[in-house]
């Protein structure tokens, strides 16, 4: 399953060869807090809709969730408050004290990330100042994927989490691969929740309890939707998701940890014992989403006018960040366009304007990562503008190296049936499943370099 921002997907897949033979969807409302019920829910309805698609009984279940959000339970496991998702941004003061507390420096090393307002630890700060009541019958912090996995084995005293999903609070050392629980009772006045206990990548988390249509499979441990994602793809040492959904990311996996003190690159764990080093931006598809609406088209017309257009847009540059932004950490920011003239503001360079902004902020998460020693060789590029004609034709040069498409998969939701399988055959490494892909070559590198210095100049001259 995959519990993601905007809906639960649910597949059932042979643990062979990775075959999807039935799947189920079910949608969430598009907000920044909500209900975990909701997640509950939906998770019932998407899968009732693919156990009884599938041909045969389900063995093994995992859930990849959402990174991130914040749900509190108080000492009864009632759910405490609406949780707070990673795209929610009000906690972004919190995070500004904690890093001039520590030093950016010092937060990198101990937890791998330097604090933005997504991460969980910010939020139990903005819990604290914001909600006292509600921190002071705070028992226990869980992730969404935690929250769902739990729930499934029947509430028990007990519940889980791996690495991967983890590393991603701002509480957890993916070095040690321990809690920090300090870090929870200094921005909750000297009180530290219960947190979850951390189970190896294959580790049992029990079996279902809740829902009939599962009872009786084996648990996984479930990870974050990141590290799924890898998981799903199968990705090695020199390979680089970039995945374009409702965020963006661009992510690696590595052998050894990494810290780095700008920011920029989260140092995630991943869901098979490495690490996976990411940067995040809170504007992707919906960019295109959203200029398409203006433009009075839908996705494929934005295609079409983007590569109608020349590159570099003829001057024109869109900033786009139109919910403010992760990386970089400008949680205020709002869009730009820049570069306007009578000659060039057409239908077809705002179309190509987005595309290449997008594209852009992406192309600079790549540099983050090879600037923490991860090796390019190629870009897999995933998620649903990766279904675009305009992004994967512009992409290549942006990136400045081949960009391969594979088919089209729900990968979250996959690698977490390659988490289940794997967990249930108790063998040392997962199932190897086919990638099938389709590759684009980098061309006319250098004049996609030129169109990213004129990004940088732009967003120079507009945010400092």
């Amino acid at each position: 399953m995959d519990s993601s921002t905007q809906s639960t997907k649910a597949l059932v897949v042979d643990a062979e060869d990775g075959s999807v033979v039935a799947e189920g969807r079910a949608s969430h409302p598009p907000h920044s807090e909500i209900d975990p019920e909701v997640w509950w829910r939906a998770c019932g309805e998407a899968v009732r809709q693919a156990v009884d698609a599938a041909p045969g009984p389900v063995e093994a279940v995992a859930v990849a969730g959402q990174q991130h959000g914040m749900v509190a339970l108080d000492t009864a496991g009632t759910v405490l408050r609406d949780a707070l998702l990673w795209n929610d941004t009000r906690s972004a003061p919190q995070a500004r004290r904690l890093t001039e507390r520590h030093g950016a420096a010092e937060l990198a090393e101990r937890t791998g990330l330097v604090p933005v307002a997504s991460f969980t630890l910010t939020k139990l700060a903005w819990l604290a100042e914001n909600e006292p009541a509600n921190a002071a019958r705070l028992d226990r912090v869980l992730l969404p994927h935690d929250w769902l996995t739990w729930r499934l084995s029947g509430n028990p005293d007990r519940a889980v989490t791996d690495r991967g999903d983890a590393s991603g609070t701002g509480y957890f050392s993916p070095a040690s691969a321990e809690w920090l629980p300090e870090l929870c009772r200094e921005v909750l006045s000297d009180r530290a929740p219960r947190l979850p206990e951390v189970l190896s990548p294959r580790e049992p988390a029990g079996e279902v309890t809740e829902l009939e249509e599962l009872r009786g499979a084996v648990l996984g441990p479930g990870t974050g939707d990141n590290m799924a994602a890898a998981l799903g793809l199968g990705i090695e040492p020199g390979d680089v998701v970039v995945s374009v959904g409702t965020s963006g990311t661009a992510f690696a996996v590595t052998e050894q940890p990494c810290g780095d003190p700008t920011g920029t690159v989260a140092g995630f764990c991943d869901a098979t014992g490495r690490y996976l080093p990411l940067i995040a931006t809170l504007n992707a598809a919906r960019v295109l989403d959203s200029t398409a609406n203006a433009l009075g088209t839908d996705l494929a017309g934005l295609d079409e006018l983007a590569l109608r257009a020349e590159p570099g847009a003829e001057g024109l540059t869109l900033l786009p960040y139109l919910d403010g932004e992760r990386t970089p950490n400008l949680p205020d920011a709002t869009g730009t366009l820049t570069g306007m003239r009578t000659g060039n503001l057409t239908p077809e360079n705002m179309a190509r304007a987005a595309v290449e902004g997008m594209l852009c902020g992406l192309a600079d998460g790549i540099d983050a990562l090879r600037n923490v020693g991860v090796t390019v060789r190629r870009v897999l590029l995933i998620g649903g503008a990766a279904e675009s004609a305009a992004v994967r034709a512009i992409a290549p040069m942006l990136f400045g190296v081949d960009v391969q498409v594979p088919e089209a998969a729900e990968y979250v939701a996959l690698g977490a049936a390659r988490q289940a399988a794997w967990v249930a055959s108790g063998t040392d490494q997962p199932p190897k499943w086919p990638l099938r892909c389709e590759s684009y070559e980098a061309r006319d590198v250098a004049r996609g370099e030129e169109i990213r210095e004129k990004y940088r100049d732009a967003a120079q001259r507009v945010y400092g």
